[in-house]
């Protein structure tokens, strides 16, 4: 039996999001079409004894990413070793380059690849009952846990349709000096509406298709409410469309703002980093998953 695996787990972005009615659970349901980028961490595991998690890399903060078991890579392994009896311990390794809370899915790719990686050593392989053990542990982590490389996304982010992948496209990401708690986010929304919830849209799959009728849809619930707090999120996004972006706003709930742009005509970084005086980081949304590799 393969003892070690490794993969790179992408980051996300989401090209539309939707936040719906709160639901009896306390989770709130959500629309949203979910879209891989190039930019990922570098997971590892192996199968030993012990359990074990060690995270590292340029995008680590440095206060640490807190104790084991609060980690979702960690919880996700829990959860696929009580689902199954199989392993009873890991070793897991995660390079982070996904900034942490940043709205790109740093924490669910993690999480989803190390889902991945299990399944594809284990004995008992689940397949898409993965997603089983998946969404319990967040709204990101069960499309990351999938072989998709755009889907869209709704209920919990549980309930997914694979789309075809768009075009590559470049993406720049600028990072703010600061992190948004998703928690808050959801509190803010929440504020703003009053108890007046919107309800699902309808959609058209055609404007799914293209990058033009996507221009059309992308939208994020989060997207003014975090600004009217951090109008730094507001000023970023004006600095992407004005360096040509035809997308451009808040990721996930925050804080990273993303500008996406046409092929022919991608700025270079040093000069965004001029104009928004922050950390920019460029990528490209994805047309693949990266595959599992067995060591």
């Amino acid at each position: 039996m393969t003892r070690s695996a490794r993969v790179v787990a992408q980051a996300k972005i989401n090209l539309l999001l939707h936040v719906l009615a709160r639901e009896t659970s306390g989770y709130h349901a959500i629309e949203t079409v979910f879209l891989r980028l190039e930019l990922g961490d570098d997971v590892r595991v192996r199968i030993e004894s012990g359990r074990s998690i060690d995270c590292r890399g340029a995008s680590m903060p440095a206060e640490g990413l807190g104790v084991p078991e609060s980690n979702l890579a960690y919880r996700s392994a829990v959860a696929y070793s009580e689902a199954i009896g199989w392993p009873s311990g890991f070793a897991i390794e995660i390079e982070k380059r996904i900034p942490v809370g940043g709205g790109l899915g740093g924490g669910s790719a993690d999480a989803g690849a190390v889902l991945r990686l299990l399944d594809a050593m284990s004995p008992r392989p689940l397949g898409k009952n993965l997603l089983e053990l998946a969404a319990p542990l967040g709204a990101d982590v069960p499309f990351m846990a999938t072989e998709h490389a755009m889907a869209l996304g709704w209920g919990r982010g549980e309930r997914l349709l694979a789309l075809p992948p768009l075009p590559s496209r470049p993406v720049m990401l600028a990072i703010p000096p600061f992190a948004i708690a998703t928690r808050d986010a959801y509190g803010w929304l929440a504020e703003s509406r009053e108890g007046c919830v919107p309800g699902a849209t309808i959609l058209d799959p055609a404007q799914l298709g293209s990058w033009g009728g996507i221009a059309q849809l992308a939208t994020n619930d989060f997207h003014s409410v975090v600004a009217a707090r951090q109008p730094m999120v507001a000023e970023l996004a004006d600095e992407l469309r004005a360096a040509g972006a035809a997308i451009a706003m808040l990721s996930g709930s925050g804080s990273t703002v993303l500008g996406i742009f046409d092929e022919a005509d991608p700025p270079p970084v040093a000069s965004l980093v001029r104009s928004t005086g922050h950390a920019v980081i460029a990528t490209r949304t994805s047309e693949r998953v990266a595959a599992v590799a067995l060591d």
